[in-house]
């Protein structure tokens, strides 16, 4: 058994609970095959420098000290002078938490206090290379100019964490000493599992995506590797992360992806929408990536490829989908008659909060200048679709009240192939922001062949190749094309059109659950 064997023997780390859903401790497996990404002839040199800069368990920097423990012998003999150069040279984290800060020490040192006795390096100092540091949220009115946050949630007193991580809130201007330091002690490679998101203030769970701005603030550090685990909705949406995902799909630095649609096959026991990815940016490589796709129903498929497509500005994770994509592009798509949100603007909460909108006139009975609404009461779990009326007055958009058309939900789980139901909407019915409306039909035969369509496996299969969340927005239908519906149309009439083949009708069909 070795030194580090016997230390952490049982792995205290692959128990540990999650600090919430944004902020998940990584298994050292997962770790381990982050690790494979890199050429292992870095654990093999003595000069070459780790940063994780959100550590939270300290497992990666743990981990590596394994590798480098084993992958040192031969140049440093003495296993004390090799732990020693290792934990004083090669090594250095920015936790995110105080907490996270004794954690990730206790695991890297076997010691909160490095400089104390039971530390297997003695540093001078108790953080030894892994600091925490209180940090504050640089305000611009309401929100932080460094990382998006919400003043009315993170103004905090001391003794509650901001959440301010100092990686991300450090540049040439603001915060300029921690930012020289660590662009002067020239990383190798910077790795970790940064913090997902934080509240923008918004309605209910609103929140900014943030990882990404780790990975643009190490980009500025310039160091050879740079490999995260990060949500893979980026890949196809994501709020604020429309440049981010130009920048990723045009760099050709990025070596290798692991995707996996279904997180807890990462996080054991942890959902997160849309997956995970984790990946590797190669400041030598020039070219294709290698892409290992994991999807719903275990299958691995892999590619070398790029990011880049010209049938989409989002990424298409499933490679085989590309056939499909080429076969029924065209302008004419399903996206030109979908509303963009809150297409009566009329909130969500409608239902929830009437006192809200004392306008509104909300009644279960038909009234003089009345329209007839569809909204949801309750909240998460148990919400229920309602209807009643309120003042035709209050209604921002009033070109199709008096059409035909459908509501469609604006959520719902990413890895569902069946939506729920639309609703079928007469003229004189509206809806809240719960729904984006679909059409502006001219009688209720088009609004019904319209109704089939989206029933359609061939409608649905395209649908679920382009979401990438549970949030439904107009974008998440610009595969699918717009039909004549005057028509009706079925699957078999839609694969025929579109000239499919078999293989990929089977793909299709393997894929897409069927209505019952």
């Amino acid at each position: 058994m070795s030194f580090l064997e016997e230390l952490h023997k049982p792995d205290i780390l692959d128990c540990i609970s999650h600090l919430s859903s944004d902020e998940v401790f990584t298994p050292p497996k997962l770790v381990n095959e982050i690790l494979d990404m890199l050429p292992q002839e870095l654990f093999q040199s003595p000069n070459t420098k780790f940063l994780d800069p959100c550590c939270k368990s300290g497992v990666f920097l743990r981990e590596i000290a394994k590798r480098l423990i084993d992958g040192l012998a031969d140049k440093i003999p003495d296993l004390e002078k090799r732990i020693d150069h290792i934990f004083k040279n090669q090594l250095f984290g920015l936790a995110i938490t105080e907490l996270t800060s004794l954690l990730s020490r206790r695991s890297v040192y076997c010691s909160k206090d490095a400089s104390g006795e039971y530390s297997v390096c003695n540093f001078a100092e108790k953080d030894g290379n892994i600091e925490y540091k209180r940090t504050y949220h640089i305000w611009l009115k309401d929100k932080c100019m460094m990382c998006g946050a919400a003043k009315s949630e993170y103004d905090r007193s001391d003794e509650l964490e901001t959440h301010a991580y100092s990686f991300i809130h450090t540049d040439n201007l603001k915060n300029s000493e921690l930012f020289k330091r660590l662009k002067d002690m020239k990383f190798d490679v910077i790795i970790g599992n940064p913090p997902y998101q934080l509240s923008d203030g918004g309605n209910e769970s609103s929140a900014k995506p943030i990882y990404q701005l780790f990975i643009q603030q190490a980009k500025k550090l310039n160091p050879r590797y740079i490999t995260m685990i990060i949500p893979s909705r980026w890949m196809q949406g994501g709020k604020g992360l429309d440049a981010f995902r130009k920048e990723m799909m045009n760099d050709t630095n990025i070596s290798y992806i692991f995707d996996y649609e279904d997180a807890s096959k990462c996080f054991p026991g942890v959902h997160i929408d849309s997956g995970v990815c984790y990946f590797l940016i190669d400041k030598a490589h020039k070219g294709k990536l290698h892409y290992t796709y994991y999807n719903m129903f275990g299958e691995c498929i892999e590619v070398d490829r790029y990011l880049k497509s010209d049938l989409s500005d989002v990424v298409i994770r499933d490679y085989r989908e590309v056939s499909i994509i080429e076969k029924v592009k065209t302008n004419k798509t399903f996206d030109k008659i979908v509303s963009s949100r809150k297409p009566y603007g009329i909130a969500k909460d409608l239902f929830n909060s009437p006192n809200r909108y004392p306008n509104s006139n909300l009644s279960d009975n038909e009234f003089n200048e009345s329209v007839h609404i569809y909204g949801v009461k309750g909240h998460k779990g148990g919400a229920k679709r309602v209807d009643a009326y309120i003042s035709k007055k209050i209604i921002n958009q009033i070109d199709n009240v008096n059409k035909y058309k459908l509501f469609f939900t604006t959520s719902y789980s990413a890895n569902a192939t069946i939506p729920p139901e639309p609703i079928k909407a007469f003229p004189n019915d509206v809806c809240t922001e719960t729904f984006l409306t679909v059409g502006c039909f001219d009688n209720e035969k088009e609004m019904n062949n319209c109704f089939d369509y989206i029933h359609t496996t061939f409608f649905r299969a395209l649908l679920y190749f382009r979401r990438g969340s549970m949030q439904v927005t107009k974008s998440v239908f610009e595969y699918i094309p717009l039909q004549d519906f005057n028509e009706e149309w079925t699957d078999e009439k839609l694969y025929k059109k579109y000239g499919l083949t078999q293989e990929e009708i089977n793909f299709i069909e393997s894929m897409i659950r069927p209505m019952e």
